[in-house]
């Protein structure tokens, strides 16, 4: 092969390799800093193509855009003495890259230094708060609350803090019992209340509806007794009428009524004929006669 080729190649390979040492991209999704002999020179936040002094200078890169960190599951004491066990994550960036190197150096250092920061926010909010207050409407009050002061204390790294959630607050295991145990107790003092409520309100109908049986079976009891005596004044009045028109079946009448309550049937009385009692029945056929 020709030397001029060949030291043409060999140039071209130089000129390469200078290049790839003396270049560098930045993406869009991150950032950069220089660093020359290991100190920082030069912070990069925009994309594009930059130049280095090859075998002096080399890059660090950081990433532009939001960051999740999900906390290990800790334990809280609240204000009313009750534990809970908090499950949260954050919502970060990296806003100083060169605060950032400086003081965490990484992604990993930085989500120790938040685990720091969060918690405590999380633990000092939370234990002047009651169960009940951080598990109503209140719970988004003091999440914007932790996010903020965190973001405050973050800043000195480099690091902005976007937003706090908590995933699940739940009451530890030694404790779930203790609750479900009041729980229970509560529910069945309700319940004893809502039967006992149930039982009053029942005495009350009852009550009510034998004061309205009685009204109306002293009212019937009274119209049946008015009518009764209408018809036995009417019967008595008719009898009357009867008997005062023939006397002697008047008298017959009365005897017989009155054989009929002395002399009950299946029933032997030996009495005189010549009594009183049966003076009716010796003359039934005298009169017959006539």
């Amino acid at each position: 092969m020709d030397k001029r080729w060949v030291a043409m190649l060999g140039g071209l390979g130089g000129l390469f390799l200078v290049w790839n040492l003396a270049t560098f991209t930045v993406p869009q999704w991150e950032q950069a800093i220089v660093l020359q002999l290991g100190d920082p020179v030069r912070t990069i936040r925009e994309p594009g193509l930059y130049w280095k002094i090859p075998f002096v200078q080399s890059v660090i890169y950081f990433d532009n855009r939001l960051l999740d960190y999900d906390a290990t599951p800790k334990e809280l004491l609240t204000r009313d003495k009750q534990q809970l066990v908090v499950d949260n994550y954050t919502r970060w960036r990296i806003v100083d890259p060169l605060q950032f190197y400086r003081a965490v150096r990484d992604e990993a250092g930085a989500q120790s230094r938040l685990d720091d920061i969060v918690y405590s926010n999380l633990r000092e909010n939370f234990g002047r708060q009651t169960l009940r207050e951080i598990v109503s409407a209140k719970r988004a009050e003091l999440m914007r609350e932790i996010a903020r002061k965190s973001d405050e204390k973050a800043r000195e790294y480099g690091i902005e803090v976007v937003d706090v959630r908590i995933k699940r607050a739940d009451l530890p295991e030694k404790n779930e019992q203790n609750v479900f145990n009041r729980m229970r107790t509560e529910r069945e003092r309700l319940a004893k209340k809502f039967r006992a409520e149930g039982d009053e309100e029942a005495r009350k109908i009852r009550s009510e509806s034998d004061k309205q049986v009685r009204i109306l079976t002293a009212g019937a009891e009274k119209q049946a007794e008015i009518l009764r005596g209408r018809g036995d004044a009417e019967a008595v009045r008719i009898f009357a009428e009867a008997y005062a028109l023939d006397q002697e079946l008047f008298e017959l009448v009365r005897t017989l009524e009155a054989y009929r309550k002395a002399i009950p049937d299946s029933t032997t009385v030996v009495l005189s004929p010549d009594g009183d009692f049966f003076r009716l029945l010796k003359e039934l056929p005298d009169r017959e006669a006539k």
